[in-house]
């Protein structure tokens, strides 16, 4: 082995007294000092009959193969080969400025000249890993690509190739983050062109394919106004987003919460909320609501979207038809977040206040929420929840059948706070 392999700090020990380089074949002296066999031997050879690191005259000359040591020493010549090829590796596929304009331009050339991006796959694993180095290489690759026709290049092959998933997989994360950096899809391209790619990327795609379409869905719908009233005009975009709210083997709470980010962008036009009862989200994030482990986050994001979808006739009345979903919004109030809490309570005001549906409110008081409103009274809740939760036990202050619910299920005496 070289010195100049060796720049990585080697354990003295591992060096032979003589030479100083990493022992090969290391062997032991009566004296109990190790030396490479090689070049003891040529000091031995040499005449010599001591020992050279103590000067010892030695009473034999016999050399002890020291085993331990030179197992000690492949091990770690084996962690520094792989270090080695590691770095090469990455020095290998790592690129510079330069590069990445010569990248672009053969990319834009090669595409230009033969019509597919099968062989320019090596240069989109480079520009991607360069891209995601750091916030500074990504702006410089969209800068370079702003004077090209790299990105539109990107969105013309998933406009004319969906089907094609092994390139559209490669192509997704770098077309998604140039995409955001930017910051419109309108300026290269139409989202009804894009729409069969995005469908077909969230049906078939692998997971980390589905989750970088996803995310680039999110920020269409949430940048862009204009794509966003292209694509909602789309029944199919619904029912693939909802169908990462269905609680199966392969559900997946990280894809369903970007997904429910993509909804909820969508529901901001009051004129998606209806399709978006249609397509069956009371039914499919209900259930998931009251069946699933959900964290902080996708609980949140799901009350903000039945929170949506309850400001409309028809998402009241599916809401109101599934007692599941209205006692497990109930369990939410004061158990996930404050966020959540306030999401829950407007629900649970709009049907049984606004709407004022006695399947709601036996649901309610069957799942102990006048329980719940009453400490929430005693909370510090926002003046806006709080005037909800009085509107509440108003409503149910009135209505006989749920007083005598309450009475039974929660002994308090706290009705003191009650604002009548």
């Amino acid at each position: 082995m070289r010195k100049d392999d060796l720049y990585i700090t080697v354990p003295s020990f591992f060096r032979c007294p003589i030479t100083l380089d990493v022992m090969k074949s290391p062997v032991s002296l009566c004296t109990g000092v190790t030396y490479d066999r090689s070049s003891i031997q040529r000091w031995l050879d040499s005449g010599n009959n001591t020992c050279p690191a103590t000067m010892q005259v030695l009473q034999t000359k016999d050399l002890v193969p020291n085993y331990t040591l030179q197992r000690l020493i492949q091990i770690w010549s084996d962690s520094v080969r792989t270090q080695r090829s590691d770095t090469e590796s990455n020095r290998v596929n790592s690129v510079n400025h330069d590069q990445v304009r010569e990248l672009i331009k053969h990319f834009v050339n090669d595409f230009r000249v033969h019509s597919e991006l099968e062989m320019n796959s090596d240069r989109l694993s480079k520009l991607l890993a360069f891209s995601e180095e750091s916030a500074e290489n990504l702006r410089f690759v969209a800068s370079v690509a702003a004077e090209s026709d790299f990105l539109a290049i990107l969105t013309s092959f998933l406009v004319h190739n969906p089907k094609n998933l092994k390139v559209v997989e490669k192509i997704v994360p770098l077309w998604k983050m140039l995409l955001v950096e930017r910051g419109s899809l309108s300026k290269i391209g139409k989202a009804n062109d894009i729409y069969p790619a995005i469908i077909f990327a969230l049906k078939h795609g692998s997971s980390k394919l589905k989750m970088e379409m996803l995310k680039a869905l999110e920020f269409i719908t949430s940048t862009d106004s204009e794509a966003k009233s292209s694509l909602s005009e789309n029944s199919d975009l619904y029912l693939v987003l909802l169908s990462f709210s269905t609680i199966n083997s392969d559900w997946n709470p990280d894809l369903m919460e970007v997904s429910v980010s993509c909804l909820i962008s969508l529901a901001m036009l009051r004129k998606n909320r209806v399709k978006l009862v249609k397509a069956g989200a009371v039914k499919s994030v209900g259930k998931a609501l009251s069946t699933a482990e959900m964290g902080t986050g996708l609980t949140d994001k799901v009350l903000r979207l039945l929170e949506l979808i309850s400001t409309c006739k028809e998402g009241r009345l599916e809401l109101c038809n599934d007692g599941d979903c209205v006692q497990a919004i109930v369990k939410k109030v004061l158990k996930v977040s404050n966020e959540a809490t306030e999401h829950a309570v407007t629900i649970l005001w709009s049907l049984c206040c606004l709407f004022r549906d006695h399947r709601a409110q036996e649901s309610v008081a069957k799942s102990n929420g006048m329980a719940k409103i009453l400490l929430l009274l005693q909370s510090n809740c926002s003046p806006a929840v709080r005037q909800m939760a009085a509107d509440l036990l108003k409503v149910f202050r009135v209505n006989s059948k749920a007083v005598s619910c309450l009475s039974t299920s929660y002994d308090t005496k706290t009705t003191h706070i009650m604002p009548f």
